[in-house]
This record gives structure tokens, sequence and C-alpha cells, in this order.
């Protein structure tokens, strides 16, 4: 099944000078060992590779530092409503599917890493100020309690353009 593989002492192992290459075409670093296979059987190997160019990784990557750096700028206050806020969105959302309305279903994961990017910074706002992990968890706590239920902000719009298309209807019979 396996080819024979042979033991040697590592002053005598010469690696092919592929492998020794200074820049890596993949991001794997260490030796690749193949299986010896019988004559007309493939192993598939590039399919697995990404279509995704290198530089695309490099631009989501800046991205992400320009939200970080957005999100640092605010105040812990302002932290805490869009958190509120988005979590209204994402209970909204869950409504839109639960009622099979159409939705995006990438605005779940874009949401949810926004709101765990928030509390992330808030967390360390937390630790700079010395608060542990106990007492951060009591002010989450008492925080989650004041929290008063309003409806989200895209719920609000829907009912401003509600509002105004009647108010433009009632403008037209009138």
């Amino acid at each position: 099944m396996l080819g024979a593989i042979s033991i040697a002492p590592p002053s005598t192992v010469a690696l092919p000078p592929k492998l020794l290459s200074p820049i890596p075409k993949s991001s794997f670093n260490g030796l690749r060992l193949q299986h010896v296979c019988p004559v007309g059987i493939r192993l598939p190997t590039a399919s697995f590779r990404r279509s995704s160019s290198p530089s695309s990784s490099v631009v989501m990557m800046a991205k992400r530092e320009e939200e970080m750096k957005e999100i640092r700028t605010k105040t812990t206050e302002e932290i805490n409503e869009e958190v509120v806020d988005l979590k209204g969105e994402l209970f909204m959302l869950r409504l839109q599917k639960s009622a099979r309305n159409e939705f995006t279903s990438s605005e779940f994961r874009r949401m949810r890493k926004r709101i765990a990017r928030l509390l992330t910074v808030k967390r360390e706002r937390e630790i700079e100020d010395g608060i542990g992990k106990r007492l951060s968890r009591k002010f989450d706590r008492q925080w989650k309690r004041s929290i008063i239920v309003r409806p989200p902000p895209s719920l609000k719009k829907l009912q401003e353009e509600e509002a105004a298309a009647e108010a433009a209807e009632a403008a037209k019979s009138a």
C-alpha cells in the first residue's frame, strides 16, 4: 500500500532544492510526505487549493483593521448602544428567517462578528482599567438588566417609510 520508507541518519538526508526555496508557494512550511501509488492512480493535489488571490486576504485584513480602529474611537456608551441595536437587528433577521421572508444570510455572520468585535474592545478597556473577569461578568449582568427594549433601527426606518407613504397617499387623495 505505502511505499518503502527508509530511515537514515540526519547527516545523510538530502533534501531537494525545491523544498529549500526561501519563499514557499503555500503556507505549509514542513516536509510533505507523498504516498507511492500503483500506476494509473493519481491523487488529487491541486483541487483543494483556494481560488482566491493572496491580495484579497490582505484587503480583508485591512478592512477589519479599519473597523477595529473605528470601534476603538467610540466611547463605551456608544459601544453599548451599538451592541443593543445590532442584537435587535439580529433578532429581526431571525424573525424574517422564521417567517420565510427574503433576507440575506450573510448578514447573520456579519452582525455576530461585529457584536463580537464591539464586546472585545469593551473587554479590552475593562482590562486596561484593571477590572477582573468576575467583576466584568457582574457588570455585564447589571448592564443587561438595565437595557430598555426598543425596536431596532431597521424597524424604525421601515415604520417611518410606511408613515411617509401613508402621508403621501393622504395628500394625493385630499
